[in-house]
């Protein structure tokens, strides 16, 4: 059963939000050739903190980082360490933050330095993609239909969804239902309804879109090789449409 969020239940998920973009945009000044992922880890831990809330993924099913960093052909669930960025790296930041027992997650994939035609073209149809997902977020409107116009967008721009990771629900737990894939076809699955909170998180590769996990057991990367990209945002489903509560697609 997918929750459904009173207006102050989403209040405190809109309040975990906001944070979650102050930390984002303070980042953004970090991604420059040189840096540390650990260091941009833990700038981030420190914002988040002293904005009184917890980093959500630090901990979770034990992932050691503050949040998630994941370059070029990694997609999702990169772990933060020395290896120090490089012009023409893409870099994929995965945040959640914790306030007051609700949740939110919202990550963004950004250049560092000058990257190829190619890339940002890949981060630009996924930036967009999120947005055409957000865009279905509405009352009435199957959940699938979200899932197809994701793909659809995608692969249309020439590029491959990712089938192994989906988006979720999201509100006093990080992860609810439902299970939001990036693909399907449409009208089916559940109706949406106003009260509902999404995780939508469109995830595309250059080449194939089969990927794998690296040994370290977090860090997924496409069986190809080729670049991936990542944008996520935490979505309300309104009686008035969709609000997006991180605006991540700003970034």
């Amino acid at each position: 059963m997918i929750p459904i969020k009173s207006a102050r239940e989403i209040e405190l998920i809109k309040n975990a939000s906001g944070i979650l973009f102050k930390v984002a945009r303070k980042l953004t000044e970090y991604v420059k050739p040189g840096t540390r992922t650990e260091d941009i880890d833990q700038i981030a831990g420190e914002l988040i903190i002293e904005n009184s809330a917890k980093p959500a993924f630090f901990g979770y099913r034990g992932f050691p980082g503050n949040i998630c960093v994941s370059l070029n052909d990694e997609l999702v669930h990169g772990i933060p360490g020395p290896r120090r960025l490089k012009d023409g790296d893409i870099i994929s930041i995965d945040i959640g933050v914790e306030l007051e027992g609700y949740f939110s997650d919202g990550a963004v994939t950004l250049p560092v330095g000058r990257i190829s035609e190619e890339a940002k073209k890949l981060l630009e149809a996924t930036r967009n993609a999120l947005k055409i997902g957000i865009e279905q977020a509405r009352p009435g409107n199957r959940l699938s239909n979200l899932s197809c116009a994701i793909q659809k967008f995608i692969e249309a721009s020439g590029f491959s969804i990712v089938r192994d990771f989906v988006g979720h629900g999201i509100g006093s737990e990080l992860h609810e239902e439902p299970a939001i894939p990036n693909f399907g076809q449409p009208n089916q699955g559940p109706m949406l309804e106003p009260g509902m909170v999404l995780a939508i998180e469109p995830m595309a590769t250059q080449g194939g879109w089969k990927i794998k996990v690296l040994g370290d057991h977090w860090t997924a990367v496409t069986c190809d090789g080729l670049l991936s990209a990542h944008f996520e945002d935490t979505v309300a489903v309104t009686k008035n449409g969709p609000e997006a509560l991180i605006g991540m697609s700003t970034l």
